[in-house]
């Protein structure tokens, strides 16, 4: 079976602010030093199949930057622009009728756009091992990602230890733990990281639509109607807006029956905050990571990131300090899961101009 990628790239980063924002999110920056996170994401998964067969799926606001910095990676018809946010059901519904309509039934491999993978060949090598899985067992395959250490920041799998070929039953989804659950969890040696990524066939995903999330499934179908017509701009503004917000965890995968998971072990972090760009960077003699004109004295175990300015500090420990143009966010590194809350209070003060 033919095989067809699909990049989830409509987040907001909102744990990347100030430097992501709604325009400008976290998958189309360059914070790694070699590229942006999307194009090391399309570049890394069109060595499983050709750009033909790869799909973006992101939100009309980001859609033009997304078009200029990914350039000729993606085909331009191949970049599904979703109206408003709707969840990650509805994105993957989308691309998945969009696979169907436009090529037939094949293995749908779904990846997050702003994850940072250290070793690509491991990584190819568990996706072929998912999408060996998904074509003969005709399963719902997650990727799980074996833990380094208790992170509060990642949901969690557990599964049964007994393989049947590459792959494991999965018993539940755990929501992320606090840190005392998170240490039992990786000394367990019963869990996984969840990773956000999936392999499937696109014909068994669109079955457990209509099974599990046939509110979803009908609308989404209702809208496959004019795909590839003069009509499915005008259409999916009108139908998208009204499919129900709901992710894929939650709809489909702790739901059925049928989902297995396939272990990673490839340097993979999902640089969703500031306090984990220690995957990414070095860091200094002091435990520093620091981007941009900086001086630090007397400081240690923290973050000192610039945009354009020089941005010193003196005796600080343990802290996250970001300037940009328009805005600096300091904070504690055990509070960067909260730098989201900023984003909130803005949209809520209607400070638009800073997101």
């Amino acid at each position: 079976m033919k095989i067809y990628n699909v990049i989830m790239a409509g987040g907001g980063g909102t744990r990347f602010w100030p430097i992501s924002r709604q325009a400008t999110p976290k998958q189309l920056l360059n914070l790694s030093g070699t590229d942006t996170l999307i194009n090391e994401t399309i570049d890394r998964v069109n060595k499983l199949s050709c750009k033909e067969n790869s799909f973006i799926v992101t939100n009309k606001i980001q859609a033009k930057a997304l078009k200029e910095i990914t350039e000729d990676r993606c085909l331009k018809e191949n970049i599904l622009k979703e109206p408003v946010a709707r969840n990650t059901s509805a994105a993957i519904g989308y691309a998945a009728f969009n696979i169907m309509k436009k090529h037939g039934d094949g293995i749908m491999c779904v990846y997050p756009a702003d994850h940072f993978i250290k070793n690509e060949e491991e990584f190819i090598n568990v996706l072929n091992k998912a999408i060996k899985v998904a074509q003969e067992k005709d399963k719902l395959v997650t990727i799980g990602i074996k833990p380094t250490f208790p992170s509060t920041g990642y949901g969690y799998i557990n599964f049964d230890r007994q393989s049947d070929l590459y792959s494991y039953e999965v018993i539940e989804f755990v929501e992320k733990p606090n840190f005392k659950k998170a240490v039992k969890y990786v000394e367990s040696g019963e869990y996984l990281w969840n990773s956000g990524m999936f392999v499937w066939k696109v014909s068994k995903v669109l079955e457990d639509f209509k099974r599990y999330l046939p509110k979803v499934y009908y609308k989404l179908e209702e809208l496959s109607e004019y795909i590839g017509t003069e009509e499915e701009l005008e259409m999916i503004e009108k139908i998208y807006p009204t499919i129900p917000s709901i992710s894929v965890d939650y709809g489909i995968m702790e739901r059925s029956n049928d989902v297995v998971v396939v272990p990673g072990d490839f340097g993979w972090n999902d640089v969703g905050s500031w306090d984990v760009l220690g995957s990414i960077f070095p860091t200094d003699n002091n435990g520093n990571i620091r981007r941009g004109e900086t001086i630090t004295i007397d400081t240690q175990n923290s973050v000192v990131y610039s945009d354009e300015k020089l941005v010193t500090a003196v005796g600080i420990k343990d802290l996250i300090v970001v300037s940009t143009k328009d805005a600096v966010m300091v904070c504690p590194k055990n509070r960067a899961q909260d730098v989201k809350a900023i984003v909130e209070e803005l949209r809520e003060q209607n400070k638009v101009v800073y997101l």
